[in-house]
């Protein structure tokens, strides 16, 4: 029998849904509260962790959804009716080779050696502190003026969020706005990004142990926690587009030093 309850699927559904393109970390999260679910160990290691990465459709499906016409316009690129969508997706291609190169090559031992609550903290207290500090300046780019070498700077930043907790779609941000990007076009370049790497790591998870994953735990709670993925992360996308439209990210930083501090408590106390 699966140890993986309907309602720990929904909860994980939702957890990675909201926090898969906020700059707090999707996979530090889901870590630490499949730990808090009693998941994630034992027999039942494999399958917990493929789930985590198998509901990331959801959040793709999300973004697929609410950018449909940038997507379109990439397309329309691709056979050359589209000058900036083709422009946009050559600087997409670019920004994702540097993390899956380094993902492929140093996946396992990522794994292996980070992927437990201690890491994860010291990843919350590092990015709270920086954005804390940090005093961000956006500048005037677009992602149709994006040069290369801003996208290969963008991509090396996105491999620093191998280690969880950092946050992928904070490191985005932050380099998009260092290269000079506008905030909107920052956060669509992490919204885009993310669709790219997010769905390259679930194919390739589910390649590997989509078998496992489904002789575990069946095929309802998968699509449950895809299902619920989906529904928060629109919500969450449009609700950070808007939030950030005129506010700062200094909120995430202390948002990342709470979380870190409730989980040494938490753990403290087991």
């Amino acid at each position: 029998m699966s140890a993986l309850s309907v309602l720990d699927a929904l909860i994980l559904g939702v957890v990675e849904g909201i926090t898969e393109y906020l700059p707090v970390s999707s996979t530090g999260h889901l870590l630490v509260v499949q730990r808090l679910l009693g998941l994630g160990e034992g027999a039942d290691k494999i399958a917990a962790d493929t789930y985590a990465v198998v509901i990331q459709i959801g959040a793709i499906l999300a973004v697929v959804a609410l950018y449909r016409r940038r997507i379109a316009s990439m397309a329309k690129g691709v056979v050359g009716r589209d000058a900036d969508g083709r422009h946009v997706l050559l600087m997409l291609a670019a920004s994702f080779l540097p993390a899956a190169i380094i993902g492929v090559s140093l996946g396992d031992t990522i794994k292996d050696e980070l992927f437990s609550p201690g890491p994860v903290v010291i990843a919350w207290i590092a990015g709270g502190i920086f954005l804390l500090l940090w005093k961000p300046r956006a500048g005037g780019l677009s992602l149709e003026s994006m040069p290369v070498r801003s996208a290969l700077i963008i991509g090396l930043a996105q491999s620093v969020a191998l280690w969880p907790g950092v946050s992928r779609s904070l490191v985005t941000i932050v380099a998009a706005l260092l290269v000079g990007c506008t905030m909107a076009a920052a956060l669509e370049y992490s919204f885009l990004l993310g669709l790219a790497t997010l769905s390259a790591a679930t194919v390739l998870d589910l390649a590997k142990d989509g078998d496992v994953l489904l002789d575990t735990y069946g095929l309802l709670r998968p699509a449950i926690g895809v299902i619920a993925a989906f529904v928060t992360a629109v919500l969450a996308v449009r609700w950070l587009v808007s939030y950030l439209a005129n506010r700062p990210l200094s909120v995430f930083g202390w948002y990342r030093l709470v979380a870190a501090a409730v989980t040494l408590l938490v753990w403290s106390s087991l």
